[in-house]
Formats: structure tokens, sequence, C-alpha cells
């Protein structure tokens, strides 16, 4: 038997050049676990690098007997590399532009993320999922459950700390729930990991 998976996805907090969380990234990590404190969670799933490694445990703190688990899966790479022939007219040189900029696109191991941390789950009750991961990855799974085309990771921009929460039931298509939640972040806490012209006031 299935049941719902509902997986509160988060982007790290945010960290400074050796990607180590900075003060402010501290203070985004716990205000998130607080945020989840009513939440029955389950597992926090994190990646392997220090600033999701971090992040996760700040949550965990907040969330007493909570496991957490490592995962290459939940790691910082790229998804999916495009070709030209499958991005928009108007905008396809720049997203290709944007794309080159980073190592190759692991697809397998994007493959297995969404196998890991998407779909329903066996059980009777539904489970609840945090998983602390980067930018890529998280534009990747939102790109998934509303079954876009796979560039379409490249125009998610997902704020340190901020909250999406993605509903996977039987039978039913992914529902996006919250995106980008920031409300549990003081204003001085919030829109860091975004490029400036991002920030609305």
């Amino acid at each position: 038997m299935l049941t719902t998976r509902y997986l509160f996805l988060t982007r790290h907090a945010e960290a400074d050049r050796s990607g180590r969380l900075t003060e402010a990234g501290r203070r985004q990590a716990v205000l998130l676990g607080r945020r989840l404190r009513d939440v029955p969670v389950t597992v926090i799933h994190h990646g392997p690098l220090p600033r999701a490694t971090q992040t996760a445990h700040l949550i965990a703190d907040q969330l007493p007997g909570v496991p957490l688990h490592a995962d290459e899966a939940a790691g910082d790479f790229v998804p999916y590399a495009p070709r030209r022939e499958e991005l928009p007219e108007t905008s396809g040189d720049l997203l290709l532009a944007f794309a080159r900029q980073f190592p190759p696109a692991d697809e397998e191991l994007a493959a297995e993320a969404e196998r890991r941390f998407s779909g329903p789950v066996p059980g009777h009750e539904p489970r609840y999922e945090v998983l602390v991961t980067h930018n890529f990855l998280v534009g990747w799974l939102i790109r998934a459950s509303q079954d876009a085309p796979p560039w379409r990771w490249l125009t998610f921009t997902h704020a340190n700390a901020g909250l999406t929460v993605i509903q996977y039931s039987p039978g039913r298509p992914a529902a996006l729930l919250t995106y980008n939640d920031l409300s549990h972040l003081p204003a001085e806490l919030r829109w860091t990991g975004f490029p400036p012209d991002f920030y609305v006031p």
C-alpha cells in the first residue's frame, strides 16, 4: 500500500566562500527548524557538503529525535544539460550560456534523486520528510513535480533556508503546496541566495 509523502524542500542556509555557514546562515537554519516543530518530521535528508550538512544539523537540533541521513543524491550537481533546440527562441542563448558555466550534468544522479525523494511511499500513514540540498536540485525536483520540460530547472532560484513543500499522493499529480516561503525569517535574513534583480521589497 502507498501513502502520501510531504517533501519539505529547502536550499541550505547562507554560506561563505569556504562553504561554511555564515552567522546569518546559522540563524536561518535554526529558524527553519523552529518553523518545522509542529510537523511530524520522520527524517532529514541532506547533501554531503558542509553547508548542507551544517544546515541539516541545526534544523535537527530543533527537532529532537528526528534522524539525519546524508545522501550523495542530495548533493550539489547539474541535473540536466539542455540542447539549444529545446530552449525558447527568445531566451535560449542566455540559458545555454548559464548552463555551460558548470560541470557536466549528472543525469543518473538526478534520476536517483527523483527516485529517493519524490513520489508516494509505502505505508499507511503520511510521511513528512525534510530535504536539505542545493539550488539546482531544488529546481530539478520542483520542475519534475510540475511535469515541466527538463530544461526548466534552469529557471528556478531558491532562497537560502526558504521552504518549498511538495505533496505526492497515490493516484494524483504532485501538488506544489508552498514555494520559497520565507515567512519564518525576519526581513534581514530573507532574500539571500538570489541575484539582486530578484529582490522584491
